[in-house]
């Protein structure tokens, strides 16, 4: 191949591991928020009844806002890269994920400054508030959700790549949309209550109706987001194909399909 190809291939394999890991950083770092997506749309509550007396509302944790995101780059990233390329950022991603909470660990076990808790001593109306502390609740996640989060990421991208090749077996190069979109409603059901599971169940205190319902939730979001977001597939491809030249590109995902086939 030309010096040039090369060269372009191996900057969008950079740009769009870049795009995955830091979507997935920041989804795992910001996940600790959890909003109300009624509230958000100005609806009332949903109070959805499941399983027995649990009343479940429309309640997402915030990194499930970019989570799409990252499913749509790593379908690119499969289809120009193969199953050797999504594995290869999927670890590295688990592992920078990881090294991420052990550094924010340690920085919130470091004794405050004095100046800085009385600077910060009360909120923008006077309430007294304890800036360490709050520091603390928000970047310091327990233990089961960080294992419960990497384990899902892990076992869920591995399913994606699996079902992502399977279903290009079947349609050849055509239908992306099918092939990216099958492979994330799959991946994120096993996703959206291993999470959970391992979290909240194994972990924490939920009973497993709580884990089955909000598990629904999640995947309906999930699944939602797939299917709105894959016009990005094809736009992302455009422009692939404008950076590569179509040829090579067309090239380049007929190669990382043949050797994920093998």
């Amino acid at each position: 191949m030309p010096a040039s190809f090369t060269s372009k291939r191996t900057n969008l394999y950079i740009f769009l591991s870049a795009v995955f890991l830091t979507n997935a950083l920041i989804a795992e770092i910001i996940g600790v928020k959890i909003f109300s997506v009624e509230t958000l749309l100005g609806t009332k509550p949903a109070q959805i009844h499941l399983f027995k007396d649990f009343v479940l509302d429309f309640n997402l944790t915030a990194g499930a806002v970019i989570w799409p995101f990252v499913f749509i780059t790593s379908d690119i990233i499969n289809e120009y890269f193969g199953k050797a390329g999504v594995r290869r950022i999927s670890f590295l991603t688990a592992g920078f994920v990881g090294y991420s909470f052990l550094i924010i660990y340690a920085v919130t076990t470091l004794p405050p400054a004095q100046f800085w808790l009385d600077v910060n001593a009360k909120d923008g109306v006077g309430n007294p508030i304890n800036i360490n502390n709050a520091f603390q609740m928000i970047f310091r996640q327990g233990l089961g959700i960080i294992i419960g989060s990497l384990t899902a990421f892990l076992i869920g991208q591995i399913l994606d790549v699996y079902v992502f090749h399977s279903l290009r077996k079947i349609t050849g190069s055509q239908k992306i949309w099918l092939r990216a979109t099958g492979s994330t409603l799959v991946s994120q059901l096993v996703d959206s209550f291993v999470v959970l599971g391992i979290a909240f169940y194994i972990f924490g205190n939920w009973s497993l109706a709580q884990v089955l319902a909000v598990g629904i939730i999640n995947y309906i979001y999930k699944a939602t987001s797939a299917i709105v977001l894959t016009p990005l597939l094809y736009v992302a491809h455009y422009f692939i194909d404008q950076y590569l030249g179509k040829e090579h590109a067309e090239k380049l995902a007929n190669e990382s399909a043949m050797s994920s086939f093998m």
